[in-house]
């Protein structure tokens, strides 16, 4: 029959580990929460915006002159373009802005 050997705990898994992790670990926090408006007034922003403002001004004016075919084919593209360059440049704006 073999002999058992009966190791302690303590002897093992010192204690002094638990002192360690019970110390104050420093981090940095951030908040969303102080968000100034004026940071939209960034060029690239406001260049996408007058773009898509400049094309939307064109389609009412042909519009007007009655060049409906015209039209027609901005709606389709608009209805494209549109969407593609908001959310681009808000993927944009939020990966460049400084927080």
């Amino acid at each position: 029959m073999r002999k058992t050997q009966r190791f302690l705990f303590q002897k093992i898994f010192p204690l002094t580990l638990q002192s360690s992790l019970t110390r104050p670990r420093h981090f940095r926090a951030y908040s969303f929460v102080p968000f100034s408006p004026l940071a939209m007034f960034e060029p690239t922003i406001l260049t996408l915006g007058g773009i898509v403002l400049g094309i939307a001004i064109i389609e009412r004016i042909l519009e007007r002159w009655g060049v409906i075919d015209l039209v027609d084919q901005f709606a389709k593209v608009m209805r494209f373009i549109l969407p593609v360059t908001f959310y681009s440049a808000l993927i944009y704006f939020f990966a460049t802005f400084m927080f």
